[in-house]
Formats: C-alpha cells, sequence, structure tokens
C-alpha cells in the first residue's frame, strides 16, 4: 500500500527531475529511499535506491537510438566500485538493445528494466 507521503515525493521528483525523476519516483513508490547523484545523461548512475539492505544502482537510458555496450560496462564499473547492483533502466520505447548489448548485460549481471511513460 502506497502511503501519501511516498506519492507526493514521487510528484515532486517527476517535476523536479523530468523522466530521471519519474523512474525515481517509482522506486519512491516501492518503499525506497532515493538519492538523486546526478540527471547528466552522460552520468554512469542517476541515482541511488536503498530499501532495507539492498542498494541498487539506477542509469536511466531515453535516448532513441540502440544502447552502446559502453553504458553497461560503465554501469558495472561503478556497480563494483560503489557496491551496489547495476539496473539499467530503458524509458519507453525509444531505446533497443542489439544483441551485443543485451549479452553483455547478461554476462556483466546488469539488469535490465523497461520502463513505459505513463
Amino acid at each position: 500500500m502506497v502511503t501519501a507521503k511516498e506519492m507526493f515525493d514521487a510528484k515532486k521528483l517527476a517535476q523536479k527531475y523530468g523522466i530521471i525523476g519519474k523512474v525515481a519516483g517509482l522506486y519512491r513508490i516501492a518503499g525506497h529511499k532515493i538519492d538523486i547523484t546526478d540527471t547528466n545523461e552522460e552520468a554512469e548512475v542517476n541515482f541511488i535506491a536503498s530499501k532495507r539492505n539492498e542498494r541498487l544502482g539506477i542509469k536511466v537510458f531515453a535516448k532513441n537510438t540502440y544502447v552502446p555496450v559502453e553504458v553497461i560496462e560503465k554501469l558495472r564499473k561503478a556497480a563494483d566500485e560503489n557496491k551496489f547492483k547495476p539496473i539499467l533502466v530503458l524509458y519507453g520505447t525509444g531505446p533497443k538493445l542489439k544483441d551485443d548489448a543485451l549479452n553483455k548485460a547478461k554476462e556483466l549481471e546488469v539488469s535490465l528494466k523497461r520502463v513505459r511513460p505513463q
């Protein structure tokens, strides 16, 4: 069940940070504590979501192109340095994965999520 505080926080994140805030808001609604690290598209990690003893490092990719393998490699490197589970969120229908990027994500154990705009 979602509390009013979580909904309020999710709406404020979406207003302040745009697409990254919308995705962070979904994690906030799920009960995670959110720490926005960088809203730049070129950042290795956009925000950290933590709940109980689990930390998730999330990179939001919203460009209407194929996901480069370098994005996945940078995310994994940042995860190893900062000790969190890496998640690459593909926002909307624009971002696509080629087989080499998909295989690299499986090899490096980077979770892939697709979020559709609501």
